[in-house]
């Protein structure tokens, strides 16, 4: 019996993109590249070597998003280059297409996929290993994050979207609706029943408080909201932002919660997150109102983590990673509520 792609397992489905991906360089022109598994995770992402030039070429995720989606993404991407901002640089396809459109085996539709100038640099960090360095090289760091996400917010608090722009919200209902963007946390099945009566109770405070914040364009507005350690890719003094696949309409502080998130429980938390605040308020003040709200965005943060691994068991992530994240999803529940 032949096996549907979600079944197989991850180096199989690993395989069947890389195929996906060797048949999409015809569209750009490039036969007989060197094809090299970066990660594979939402996406399958891959360096690309001609022998002259290095390219990384990214397989979305089947029915993630739709083309107008991915299209309004890479716009996005274009714009905030345009503004000289560092993010990847598009790569079109030889008759000037940002995606080309390949089947991959065992899908019932063909898979997108772009290509991506190559960026120098190694990533600030991961979930599982933390942030290395000195303390002087982590308060570096993390300035340079805060301005890059300052005048990531800057440029769509004034961009004006085409027509046709389409992308999902991290609003009251992408994060504690009935159908949050990455699902409905509460019900993964690995919780206790006193986790999730704890997280049934923090979403309906998170939904209430979420709701009464301001959406004008000073505060919310196109978010890339995943700058977590590994897409900043660090080069000397030099960081640069990748992997724009979450990218959609949010608060800002939900973007800076996103880029401390997995550094909570580190002794270099505190060093960390003054440098990248203070870094953003030199570039777009942030009041004390505001930063009161940072808990409510650390919780919101770490529920949508436990709907990710509950809408996809069968990843390695998932299985990994799913105690830890609950972990702090009801450690982050009970201080709210106790607020």
């Amino acid at each position: 019996m032949r096996l549907h792609f979600d079944e197989l397992p991850a180096d199989d489905q690993a395989n069947r993109m890389a195929a996906s991906a060797r048949r999409a360089l015809e569209s750009w022109g490039i036969g007989n590249a060197k094809l090299a598994l970066i990660k594979y995770r939402e996406n399958a992402v891959f360096a690309v070597d001609t022998g002259a030039t290095r390219y990384a070429l990214r397989v979305h995720r089947h029915a993630y998003h739709g083309l107008a989606e991915l299209r309004s993404e890479l716009q996005w991407i274009a714009a905030l280059g345009a503004a000289s901002i560092d993010v990847p640089t598009i790569v079109p396809t030889e008759d000037g297409s940002l995606l080309a459109s390949v089947p991959c085996d065992g899908l019932p539709e063909p898979v997108q996929v772009d290509l991506f100038e190559w960026i120098e640099g190694a990533q600030l960090g991961s979930v599982e290993a933390g942030v290395a360095g000195s303390d002087a090289q982590i308060r570096q760091n993390y300035a340079t994050v805060g301005r890059l996400a300052a005048r990531v917010h800057e440029q769509s608090a004034a961009w004006t979207p085409p027509d046709g722009f389409v992308r999902h919200a991290w609003d009251e209902e992408g994060l504690a609706g009935e159908q949050p963007f990455w699902g409905r946390f509460w019900e993964l099945p690995s919780l206790q029943r006193d986790e999730r009566e704890l997280l049934e109770r923090a979403r309906s405070r998170m939904y209430r408080d979420l709701r009464a914040l301001p959406k004008n364009r000073d505060r919310y507005s196109m978010i890339h909201a995943d700058f977590a350690p590994e897409n900043l890719l660090v080069d000397g003094t030099r960081v640069r932002l990748i992997d724009f696949d979450d990218a959609g309409f949010g608060w800002h502080l939900f973007e800076l919660a996103t880029s401390l998130y997995f550094i909570m429980g580190e002794s270099y938390f505190e060093l960390a997150r003054d440098a990248l605040i203070d870094a953003y308020c030199s570039e777009r003040p942030l009041s004390d109102e505001d930063l009161e709200q940072l808990p409510l965005f650390f919780l919101a943060r770490a529920c949508t983590y436990v709907g990710w691994v509950h809408t996809r068991p069968g990843t390695d992530t998932a299985r990994d990673l799913t105690p830890m994240l609950v972990d702090g999803a009801c450690t982050l529940a009970e201080s709210y509520l106790r607020s």
